[in-house]
């Protein structure tokens, strides 16, 4: 388990909104509350609302009801909640793809994840794992940007569609290791990991709980994992930034978000039951099942990971040319 620390310089491009004074003692209301889920059940956004709400509501001493209202990558949930009374009745689990990813992507968003939400707290990081095919002659990062130099356009790199996390990860690849790889968006992982043992793409940066299995079975190689530090659960899988290029990471974070407007009082009581939560060794063992790492921390340190994340992402986006599809 790692304490999520990362400043961001820029931490101002994300501000909590002013919120009316209101009394001390605010408190959720007494009905059931929606912990809201931007995808289906099954997933991973799911599953690990599915994990912390037990925890959460025995905190809160509320029931807690998780609500999938799946669609577009998230970005239907998301609208949704920040359109929600901020008294606490309502807050969402999202991962970068859906506040960070999407807004650098597109600029026209029905909500602005700087203005219409309060970041309340990190729950885990989900890396991805590098993966090729068998049979291309590259055993570890260095040589993958070796063989990339000297077959520029050649290699192709699958994402699990234009303009989501995997597509990402691929791109800061190709400009912090200043290589020429062609990308080529499929319509899920699903597809993308077939055509990779296949034969028919030559990497592909899928999620670590998905692709570890492949590569157990000899069907796939790991090169790396896009954490700065090793999962757990891939221990004997080096990362992306100590293979060749420092400060490299392209994980997929999850955290607890309010809508813009929450009393502090509420902020603070939330994030108390999501990090005693996430601090229960049986809730861990859970988040280590489905390759997460349990992140802690304060509701202010969240939000200067949100403006970094944003901030980051946006660069790439820029840099590369890269928009929504």
């Amino acid at each position: 388990m790692s304490k999520l620390t990362r400043r961001a310089a820029f931490a101002g491009a994300f501000t909590i909104p002013l919120v009316r004074a209101r009394a001390q003692d605010a408190d959720f209301p007494d009905k059931p509350l929606h912990f809201v889920v931007g995808f289906p059940p099954g997933g991973p956004n799911d599953l690990l609302a599915r994990i912390v709400a037990p925890g959460i509501a025995e905190r809160l001493k509320r029931s807690v009801v998780v609500e999938n209202r799946a669609g577009a990558n998230g970005e239907i949930a998301a609208a949704s909640v920040a359109k929600s009374p901020p008294d606490g009745s309502v807050f969402m689990l999202a991962s970068n793809g859906s506040t960070t990813v999407a807004p650098a992507f597109d600029s026209h968003l029905a909500y602005d994840v700087r203005i219409d939400f309060t970041a309340v707290a990190p729950i885990g990081i989900n890396p991805m794992l590098l993966v090729v095919k068998p049979d291309l002659p590259a055993k570890n990062v260095r040589e993958l940007l070796a063989l990339a130099r000297e077959r520029p356009g050649k290699l192709n790199g699958a994402s699990a569609g234009a303009g989501g996390a995997t597509q990402l990860a691929l791109e800061l690849f190709k400009s912090m290791g200043k290589v020429d790889i062609l990308h080529v968006p499929y319509k899920g992982g699903g597809p993308a990991m077939a055509d990779l043992m296949a034969g028919m793409v030559d990497l592909y940066f899928g999620g670590l709980s998905t692709a570890l299995p492949h590569v157990k079975s000899g069907k796939l190689r790991a090169l790396a994992q896009t954490s700065l530090k090793r999962s757990p659960a891939a221990p004997d899988i080096p990362t992306v930034a100590e293979s060749g290029l420092p400060g490299y990471e392209a994980a997929i974070s999850y955290g607890i978000f309010l809508p813009a407007g929450a009393a502090p009082v509420l902020v603070e009581r939330l994030q108390k039951a999501v990090d005693t939560t996430l601090r229960s060794s049986e809730v861990a063992q859970k988040f280590l099942e489905l390759g997460a790492d349990p992140q802690f921390g304060s509701s202010a340190e969240f939000a200067a990971y949100i403006a970094a994340d944003l901030a980051k992402w946006t660069r790439l986006a820029k840099e590369m040319g890269l928009k929504a599809e």
